[in-house]
This record gives structure tokens, C-alpha cells and sequence, in this order.
């Protein structure tokens, strides 16, 4: 048996929002919530949910709910980018700025919030850094023979925006 009595049904309901459930999803993952609401895990596919439905302002509490809570690593990473892309999409673009800056100080290995700060800053009118952002991480992770034959000269030129 489980030492933890809700990641059995939690283990289910991912696996019906995988199988494209998402709105039944919702409605079981709030009465999990409520029924275990210090559980950093069920807090995190919850903001998860509502964001996939487009309901990002209803994410952001859940998502610092679980980051606070405390989440594992790879969880805490998808949480810091899933509230950065929330915050971005309501319109609090300041505050998503300090979130994905927090996740690529915690989890510099993981481009993926150099895009989605790429995204806000491009939001905030910050282009040259919002570009020369997703210039480096393509230079840095892309396999395409056109763009590795010119990756000094795309990091020499992203180094000037």
C-alpha cells in the first residue's frame, strides 16, 4: 500500500488527462485538492489543468501554492515555467520576468525558460534581449547542419543586440 493515500487516484486522473479528458480531469483534481490540500503534487496538476484549458488566471494561485509547498526538481522547474507562461498571459509581465529568471538562475540547464522569457521580455518591448535569447538557445541546442555551420557567428551577433 501507498504511503500516500492520494497518489494512486492523482496517478489515475493524470493518466485520464493524458488520454484527453482535461475537462472531467479538472473537477476530480479539485475535489483531490480538497480533500489533501498540503499536497504540493495535486496543487501542481492542478494549475497544470487550468492552464491547458486556457484558464491561466485560475492557475497562477495553484502553481504558487505548490512551488511554496514544496515540489520535487523536475516538478519545480514545470511549476516556475508554468507560472512565468500564466503570469505572461494575464498580463503581468514584471512579475512573469521574475519567475522564469528565477527558474533559468535554479535550473540553468533547462532552455526551455530562456523561450518563455523570451516571450515576455518581447511583451515588455525588450526585443533585442528577447531576441539575442532565442538566438543563443538556438545557436546553444540546435542539431541543424544550417545552423551549427553558423553558431559563432549567430553568438557573435546575439552578443551585440
Amino acid at each position: 500500500m501507498s504511503d500516500a493515500p492520494w497518489k494512486p487516484e492523482l496517478a489515475v486522473i493524470i493518466g485520464a488527462r493524458h488520454g484527453g479528458q482535461t475537462d472531467h480531469v479538472l473537477g476530480l483534481l479539485e475535489k483531490l485538492d480538497a480533500r489533501f490540500p498540503h499536497v504540493p503534487e495535486i496543487a501542481y496538476q492542478l494549475a497544470w489543468t487550468c492552464d491547458v484549458l486556457g484558464r491561466e488566471r485560475e492557475a497562477i494561485p495553484h502553481y504558487e501554492r505548490a512551488i511554496a509547498l514544496g515540489l520535487a526538481p523536475n516538478e519545480l522547474s514545470g511549476a516556475l515555467l508554468g507560472l512565468g507562461s500564466a503570469l505572461r498571459a494575464v498580463g503581468e509581465l514584471a512579475r512573469s520576468a521574475e519567475v522564469l529568471r528565477s527558474g533559468r538562475a535554479q535550473f540553468p540547464d533547462n532552455r526551455e525558460f530562456d523561450v518563455f522569457l523570451a516571450l515576455t521580455l518581447h511583451a515588455l518591448g525588450q526585443h533585442a534581449e528577447a531576441a539575442k535569447l532565442l538566438l543563443l538557445a538556438l545557436a546553444d541546442t540546435s542539431e541543424d547542419p544550417g545552423i551549427t555551420a553558423y553558431r559563432r557567428a549567430i553568438r557573435f551577433h546575439a552578443a551585440r543586440l
